[in-house]
C-alpha cells in the first residue's frame, strides 16, 4: 500500500515558539572556532519527519546552515549518529522569519529523545531562543545545547531553549 504524503496530515508535534534571546551559530570576526547550537526534544508521537523549523532572529553574515538530527541519550547527554541532514542558505531577508529545514523520510518514534544541531561554516546567524528562570522553564521536553566548536562536548542548558518546531506527517 502506498501513502500519498501530500494527503497525510502535517502537524507540529513539538514546538517552542517564544523568542526573547539569541543563540549564535557560525564564526565571529577574528575567531577561529565555529559556534554550534542545538536542541534536544522528547518526541510525543510517532510519524514521518517532514521538517524542523527554527526562528532566524539575525543574519549578520549570509551563508549555508547545516542541520543534523540525531538520536539522543538524555540520561548520559550523548549525541548518537547522524540520522539525517538538511542544508539551507540564509540571507538577511530571513531575519525575523521561521526557516524550514526539509528532512523527509525519517521516522521518529514516540517516547524517544532526539536532538538537532545547527552549524554554519561561513555565516553568522542568530537563532531565536527563549530564556527562562528557575520558576519558569521555557521548554520542559529537552535542553538547549551550545559549543564553541563541533569537536568540544559543549554545554546543556535547562533554562534556555531554541525557538523551533518539529513537523511530522501522521
Amino acid at each position: 500500500m502506498e501513502t500519498n504524503q501530500s494527503k497525510s496530515h502535517l502537524r507540529a508535534v513539538v514546538q517552542q515558539v517564544t523568542n526573547n534571546a539569541t543563540s549564535w551559530i557560525g564564526k565571529w570576526k577574528g575567531e577561529a572556532k565555529n559556534r554550534v547550537s542545538g536542541q534536544t526534544f522528547l518526541c510525543p508521537s510517532e510519524g514521518e519527519l517532514d521538517c524542523i523549523e527554527v526562528f532566524s532572529s539575525h543574519v549578520t553574515n549570509s551563508g549555508p546552515v547545516n542541520l543534523s538530527i540525531h538520536a539522543f541519550d538524555a540520561e548520559n547527554k550523548t549525541w548518537g549518529p547522524v540520522l539525517g541532514t538538511s542544508n539551507v542558505e540564509f540571507n538577511n531577508l530571513d531575519t525575523g522569519k521561521w526557516v524550514s529545514f526539509p528532512l523527509n523520510g525519517l521516522r521518529l518514534q514516540k517516547g524517544m529523545t532526539y536532538g538537532f544541531r545547527l552549524k554554519s561554516e561561513t555565516g553568522l546567524i542568530g537563532v531565536g531562543e527563549a530564556a527562562g528562570s528557575v520558576n519558569h522553564l521555557p521548554f520542559t521536553g529537552g535542553q538547549e545545547w551550545a559549543s564553541s566548536s563541533e569537536e568540544l562536548p559543549g554545554s546543556f542548558y535547562t533554562y534556555l531553549s531554541l525557538a523551533f518546531k518539529v513537523a511530522l506527517r501522521a
